[in-house]
């Protein structure tokens, strides 16, 4: 991949940034000019731009696909590519590629390590036990986790990966998703309001698009109800994020936890105080071996669309 210019539209991993280095490509640091307009700085360069890297927050919208005439290709340190205008790509013959598979694991891991941290109101405990304040009196009971019914919105790869999981602590499964799927061990509902009715715990597991924009609305939070527990490890806009905070504030909703955000890095500070909420900052696929192995797959992509041979993880 010799001089072929790439814009990373992110501060990406050092490893992956020290790979492109190594092999030749000309680095274009969307990240490092924040006082340049991103069209200006994309047109300032589309001389030498062929290639963008980018994540579930940079992708490239059709404005900047209109500024890059010499772009070719998209590949995507991540599994969505909301941030991508795919009919744009298609229309102009850009590839585009994403990460998929390899953080299924990490994703499904942290999604059950969240329902049963709000559940056990383990973060809760934890400054209960560092505080001193464990010296004046037992900390409060708690809910289980095992056994719960879990209900998942998107049984794809992740999806499935959780409740494979869930399985293992007893855990009865149903799910929603855009038609029934063939796991006769789990329950099909056919609206996620329905779904929700019946679950103790909501996973949001599905790719969001336009149809699933905010599928977890007041209805769907009221009927998970004051006992329910939503985790969140899809996309932020999946869930109507002031009825959230207003249904947990309330009490209206039993807990949450979040790993994304409608308005990413911004957290609503309502939940700052609830004990029955756990806020991690977008870290689903965030360790080293996985977030190498997008790396790996980013790098054969681009090589692969250079090199004119099949690419590893085609989407358009």
């Amino acid at each position: 991949m010799d001089k072929i210019g790439v814009l990373v539209a992110f501060k990406p991993l050092p490893y992956l940034e020290q790979e492109l280095t190594r092999r030749g490509c000309r680095l274009f640091r969307l990240w490092e000019t924040p006082e340049s307009p991103v069209l200006e700085f994309c047109r300032q360069n589309a001389a030498d731009i062929q290639a963008i890297v980018g994540n579930s927050n940079y992708g490239a919208d059709a404005a900047m696909i209109d500024a890059l005439p010499k772009l070719e290709i998209v590949a995507s340190f991540s599994v969505g590519l909301d941030r991508v205008d795919l009919p744009k790509c298609k229309e102009r013959g850009i590839r585009v590629t994403n990460t998929p598979d390899v953080l299924t694991d990490d994703v499904a891991d942290l999604a059950i390590g969240l329902a049963i941290s709000v559940m056990r109101r383990i973060p809760s405990a934890d400054k209960y036990a560092r505080s001193g304040a464990w010296k004046k009196g037992e900390y409060t009971l708690t809910t289980r986790f095992s056994g719960k019914r879990v209900g998942i919105l998107g049984l794809g790869r992740i999806g499935l990966a959780i409740a494979k999981r869930a399985e293992a602590f007893d855990c009865p499964i149903s799910y929603y998703s855009r038609s029934d799927k063939s796991h006769p061990n789990y329950t099909y509902h056919s609206t996620p309001v329905d779904l929700a009715a019946n679950c103790d715990i909501l996973v949001v597991a599905c790719a969001l698009t336009e149809e699933t924009h905010h599928i977890v609305n007041r209805a769907v939070i009221d009927a998970l109800g004051p006992k329910g527990v939503l985790i969140n490890i899809g996309r932020g806009p999946h869930v109507d994020e002031p009825e959230l905070v207003a249904a947990l504030v309330e009490g209206r909703l039993g807990g949450a936890g979040l790993d994304v955000f409608e308005n990413e890095p911004h957290v609503p500070e309502e939940l700052f105080a609830l004990d029955n909420v756990v806020l991690v900052p977008h870290v689903g696929s965030a360790t080293i071996e996985t977030r190498t192995a997008m790396a790996d797959m980013v790098l054969g992509n681009l090589e692969a669309h250079f090199l004119k041979k099949p690419l590893l993880t085609p989407v358009v």
